[in-house]
Protein backbone atom coordinates (compact mmCIF):
# COMPACT_ATOMS: atom_id res chain seq x y z
CA UNK A 1 0.00 0.00 0.00
CA UNK A 2 0.94 3.47 -0.43
CA UNK A 3 -0.11 7.14 0.71
CA UNK A 4 -1.59 8.93 -1.80
CA UNK A 5 -2.62 12.44 -0.88
CA UNK A 6 -4.76 15.20 -3.23
CA UNK A 7 -7.61 17.40 -4.04
CA UNK A 8 -10.28 16.58 -5.65
CA UNK A 9 -13.38 19.21 -6.23
CA UNK A 10 -11.31 21.67 -4.45
CA UNK A 11 -11.43 19.03 -1.17
CA UNK A 12 -7.77 17.54 -0.08
CA UNK A 13 -8.28 13.60 -0.08
CA UNK A 14 -5.80 11.75 1.72
CA UNK A 15 -6.22 7.68 1.11
CA UNK A 16 -4.07 4.02 1.47
CA UNK A 17 -4.21 2.53 -1.93
CA UNK A 18 -2.42 -0.18 -3.95
CA UNK A 19 0.38 0.59 -6.08
CA UNK A 20 -1.91 -0.24 -9.33
CA UNK A 21 -5.11 1.57 -8.30
CA UNK A 22 -6.61 3.34 -11.48
CA UNK A 23 -7.85 6.89 -11.05
CA UNK A 24 -11.25 6.13 -11.71
CA UNK A 25 -11.39 2.93 -9.39
CA UNK A 26 -9.85 5.51 -6.76
CA UNK A 27 -12.41 8.12 -7.48
CA UNK A 28 -15.11 5.63 -7.69
CA UNK A 29 -14.19 2.87 -5.04
CA UNK A 30 -12.84 5.24 -3.10
CA UNK A 31 -14.18 8.76 -3.24
CA UNK A 32 -17.58 7.36 -4.23
CA UNK A 33 -18.08 9.80 -6.79
CA UNK A 34 -19.80 7.74 -9.88
CA UNK A 35 -19.96 10.54 -12.16
CA UNK A 36 -17.00 9.07 -13.33
CA UNK A 37 -18.14 6.22 -15.63
CA UNK A 38 -15.98 3.19 -16.32
CA UNK A 39 -16.84 2.30 -20.46
CA UNK A 40 -14.35 0.30 -21.97
CA UNK A 41 -11.08 -0.06 -19.77
CA UNK A 42 -9.11 0.93 -22.71
CA UNK A 43 -9.19 4.61 -22.51
CA UNK A 44 -11.03 4.16 -26.02
CA UNK A 45 -14.79 5.82 -25.06
CA UNK A 46 -13.89 8.63 -22.73
CA UNK A 47 -16.70 7.34 -20.10
CA UNK A 48 -14.19 8.63 -17.44
CA UNK A 49 -12.79 11.45 -18.45
CA UNK A 50 -12.12 13.99 -15.90
CA UNK A 51 -9.76 16.54 -15.57
CA UNK A 52 -6.42 16.23 -13.65
CA UNK A 53 -4.61 19.60 -13.31
CA UNK A 54 -6.89 21.71 -15.60
CA UNK A 55 -6.52 19.06 -18.10
CA UNK A 56 -8.77 16.35 -19.37
CA UNK A 57 -7.32 12.61 -18.74
CA UNK A 58 -9.45 9.31 -19.38
CA UNK A 59 -9.22 8.50 -16.03
CA UNK A 60 -9.22 4.53 -17.04
CA UNK A 61 -5.58 5.14 -18.31
CA UNK A 62 -4.13 7.11 -15.02
CA UNK A 63 -2.52 5.32 -11.93
CA UNK A 64 -3.86 7.03 -9.02
CA UNK A 65 -0.44 7.26 -7.75
CA UNK A 66 1.04 9.11 -10.21
CA UNK A 67 -1.58 11.88 -9.28
CA UNK A 68 -0.11 12.78 -5.60
CA UNK A 69 -0.54 16.46 -5.21
CA UNK A 70 -2.82 17.25 -7.93
CA UNK A 71 -6.28 18.60 -8.31
CA UNK A 72 -8.75 16.14 -9.86
CA UNK A 73 -11.89 17.72 -10.90
CA UNK A 74 -15.01 15.03 -11.75
CA UNK A 75 -18.32 16.22 -12.96
CA UNK A 76 -19.43 16.09 -9.43
CA UNK A 77 -17.20 19.36 -8.72
CA UNK A 78 -18.37 21.28 -11.92
CA UNK A 79 -21.45 22.56 -10.75
CA UNK A 80 -21.82 25.23 -7.98
CA UNK A 81 -23.73 23.96 -5.46
CA UNK A 82 -27.27 23.56 -7.37
CA UNK A 83 -26.56 25.84 -10.22
CA UNK A 84 -25.27 23.66 -13.18
CA UNK A 85 -22.01 24.62 -14.79
CA UNK A 86 -23.02 26.38 -18.14
CA UNK A 87 -22.23 23.20 -20.38
CA UNK A 88 -23.96 21.19 -17.94
CA UNK A 89 -26.84 23.49 -18.30
CA UNK A 90 -26.26 23.79 -22.42
CA UNK A 91 -26.43 19.92 -22.37
CA UNK A 92 -29.84 19.96 -20.72
CA UNK A 93 -31.25 22.61 -23.04
CA UNK A 94 -30.16 20.98 -25.86
CA UNK A 95 -31.00 17.19 -24.96
CA UNK A 96 -27.97 16.43 -25.67
CA UNK A 97 -27.96 13.12 -24.27
CA UNK A 98 -29.93 9.75 -24.37
CA UNK A 99 -28.99 7.26 -22.02
CA UNK A 100 -26.66 9.11 -20.23
CA UNK A 101 -23.64 7.21 -19.83
CA UNK A 102 -21.02 8.87 -21.87
CA UNK A 103 -22.83 12.81 -20.72
CA UNK A 104 -20.34 12.90 -17.71
CA UNK A 105 -17.33 12.08 -19.59
CA UNK A 106 -18.18 14.35 -22.91
CA UNK A 107 -18.93 17.47 -20.82
CA UNK A 108 -15.81 17.22 -18.84
CA UNK A 109 -14.29 16.84 -23.06
CA UNK A 110 -16.27 19.71 -23.85
CA UNK A 111 -15.21 22.13 -20.59
CA UNK A 112 -11.32 21.19 -21.75
CA UNK A 113 -12.28 21.75 -25.52
CA UNK A 114 -13.67 25.66 -24.68
CA UNK A 115 -10.63 26.01 -21.84
CA UNK A 116 -7.86 25.21 -24.63
CA UNK A 117 -9.56 26.18 -27.69
CA UNK A 118 -11.57 29.46 -26.51
CA UNK A 119 -15.67 29.99 -27.38
CA UNK A 120 -15.58 30.35 -31.01
CA UNK A 121 -15.79 26.79 -32.23
CA UNK A 122 -17.01 25.41 -34.92
CA UNK A 123 -18.66 21.95 -35.65
CA UNK A 124 -15.77 20.59 -37.16
CA UNK A 125 -13.52 21.87 -34.50
CA UNK A 126 -15.83 20.08 -32.17
CA UNK A 127 -16.34 17.05 -33.70
CA UNK A 128 -12.25 16.25 -34.09
CA UNK A 129 -12.14 17.39 -30.46
CA UNK A 130 -14.64 14.83 -29.24
CA UNK A 131 -13.22 11.72 -31.25
CA UNK A 132 -12.11 10.24 -28.14
CA UNK A 133 -15.16 10.24 -26.63
CA UNK A 134 -17.70 8.42 -27.96
CA UNK A 135 -21.61 8.13 -27.91
CA UNK A 136 -23.69 5.43 -28.47
CA UNK A 137 -27.30 6.36 -28.67
CA UNK A 138 -27.21 10.00 -29.86
CA UNK A 139 -25.40 10.68 -33.52
CA UNK A 140 -23.76 13.54 -32.01
CA UNK A 141 -26.17 16.40 -33.28
CA UNK A 142 -27.37 17.79 -30.11
CA UNK A 143 -23.71 17.15 -28.20
CA UNK A 144 -22.37 19.48 -30.90
CA UNK A 145 -25.23 21.99 -30.45
CA UNK A 146 -24.79 21.94 -26.75
CA UNK A 147 -21.09 22.17 -26.52
CA UNK A 148 -21.40 25.41 -29.15
CA UNK A 149 -23.98 27.03 -26.65
CA UNK A 150 -22.47 25.90 -23.50
CA UNK A 151 -18.60 27.63 -25.13
CA UNK A 152 -20.53 31.25 -25.58
CA UNK A 153 -22.03 30.82 -22.07
CA UNK A 154 -18.21 29.71 -20.66
CA UNK A 155 -17.06 33.00 -22.29
CA UNK A 156 -20.43 34.94 -20.65
CA UNK A 157 -19.66 34.14 -17.33
CA UNK A 158 -15.76 34.81 -17.74
CA UNK A 159 -16.17 38.11 -18.80
CA UNK A 160 -19.15 38.52 -15.63
CA UNK A 161 -16.88 37.27 -13.51
CA UNK A 162 -14.19 39.66 -14.67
Amino acid sequence: MIKLSLTVNGRRVAADIDPRTLLVDFLRNNQRLTGTHVGCDTSQCGACTVHLDGRSVKACAVLAASCEGAEVVTIEGLSNGTTLHPMQEAFREHHALQCGFCTPGMIMAAVDIVNRNGSSLDEAIIRQELEGNLCRCTGYHNIVRAIETGAAAMAGAKIAAE
